[in-house]
């Protein structure tokens, strides 16, 4: 039974691994994505997006003004470091900290959007446990420096 179990491991973990760079470049461009996209919207709508975090969301902490400012900004510039894969894990953290806060500041979302928060929660947590894998900025430059001998 122990021999059959190895057995099947070892055949599925050989099956699998060359699609965990593929698995890792979809979720960070997934999350990406869906961050983005709101960014842009927060931007496109900027007298909305400063009446939502001066009147519906609950930033603890920042003054609403700042929230506005650094949340859009976040939204527009970290997704780009992780669809390059560049700084990928602390990017993530970022990000993941990022929804928390999101999921936390508007009680309202947890009607309508709370299972994708929780979907994005999942593969940011995925990206900082195994971090950008072989198709990032962050796995070539280590190739690069690895090869060359040279250590920055």
């Amino acid at each position: 039974m122990i021999k059959c179990i190895r057995t099947i491991d070892v055949f599925f973990q050989q099956l699998v691994q060359p699609l965990q760079p593929l698995l890792l470049l979809f979720c960070r461009v997934w999350v990406a994505s869906a961050f983005f996209k709101s960014g842009l919207i927060k931007y496109n709508s900027w007298d909305s997006t400063l009446y939502l975090f001066e009147y519906e969301y609950q930033v603890p902490v920042l003054p609403w003004q700042w929230a506005a400012y650094t949340g859009t900004a976040t939204e527009l510039m970290v997704p780009i470091f992780l669809v390059l894969g560049l700084f990928t894990r602390p990017m993530a953290i970022l990000l993941f900290g990022f929804n928390v806060i999101a999921v936390v500041s508007y009680p309202a979302l947890w009607a309508q959007g709370f299972y994708d928060h929780q979907l994005w929660g999942m593969m940011l947590l995925i990206t900082v446990f195994w971090g950008a894998g072989k198709l990032s900025v962050d796995h070539w430059i280590n190739q690069h420096y690895r090869n060359s001998n040279i250590i920055p």
